[in-house]
C-alpha cells in the first residue's frame, strides 16, 4: 500500500508543479460543480425519460447511478475509508470547498463511467459526449488534489461494471420489450 500511496502522491503532485494554471483552475472548479452529487448524470438520465424513443436509456442510466452511488459512495468508501490526499499533504491550497468523505473510490468517476458505458450501448453520439465529459472530470479530480489516480482509475472501472450490469438488468427484465408494448 504504501508504494501505491508513493505512486499516487507523486502524479498528483506533477500535475500541481507541471499544469497549473489559471484556465485550469477555472475549467476543473467548473467542472467540479457541474457534475456535483452527480447532477448532470440524474438531469440527463431525467430529460430522456421524457422522449419514447429515448426512455428506456433514461431508465437504465438512472439504475446504473442507482447501483455506483450504492456500491461506491455507501458501500466502498465506507470499507477502504482511505483519507484524501489534501489530508496527507497539508501544503496544497484547494480550489473547491473541502470535499467530505473518504476518497476512495472517486464517486465523481463512477458516475460519469456508468452514464458513459450506457449510453455509448445505446446512444453512441451521446456516448462520446460523455466520454469526452468523463475524461475530464477523471482529470480534473486529479488537479483539484480531492482524489489519487488509483481512487480515480478503479472509481472508473467500477462505473463501466454498473453501466454493464444496469444494461444486464435491463436485458433481464425486457425494458425495451415492455416500453414498446406500452407505445401500443
Amino acid at each position: 500500500m504504501e508504494a501505491i500511496q508513493s505512486f499516487d502522491l507523486s502524479v498528483l503532485n506533477a500535475i500541481q508543479n507541471s499544469l497549473r494554471c489559471g484556465f485550469l483552475d477555472f475549467l476543473s472548479v467548473f467542472i467540479s460543480y457541474l457534475t456535483t452529487s452527480g447532477i448532470i448524470w440524474i438531469v440527463t438520465g431525467i430529460i430522456l425519460l421524457f422522449f419514447k424513443k429515448t426512455r428506456a436509456v433514461g431508465i437504465i442510466i438512472l439504475v446504473a447511478l442507482a447501483i455506483g452511488f450504492l456500491t461506491g459512495d455507501v458501500l466502498l468508501k465506507h470499507l477502504v475509508n482511505r483519507p484524501r490526499p489534501f489530508t496527507v499533504n497539508t501544503g496544497i491550497e484547494l480550489l473547491i470547498k473541502q470535499p467530505s468523505g473518504a476518497s476512495f473510490p472517486s464517486t465523481h468517476s463512477t458516475l460519469a463511467a456508468a452514464v458513459t458505458t450506457v449510453l455509448l450501448s445505446k446512444k453512441r453520439a451521446l456516448g462520446f459526449i460523455a466520454l469526452a465529459l468523463t475524461v475530464c472530470i477523471a482529470f480534473s479530480r486529479l488537479y483539484l488534489y480531492v482524489h489519487y489516480p488509483t481512487d480515480v482509475l478503479c472509481g472508473l472501472l467500477l462505473g463501466v461494471l454498473c453501466g454493464i450490469a444496469a444494461l444486464l438488468i435491463a436485458k433481464a427484465v425486457k425494458l425495451e420489450n415492455r416500453l414498446s408494448r406500452d407505445k401500443k
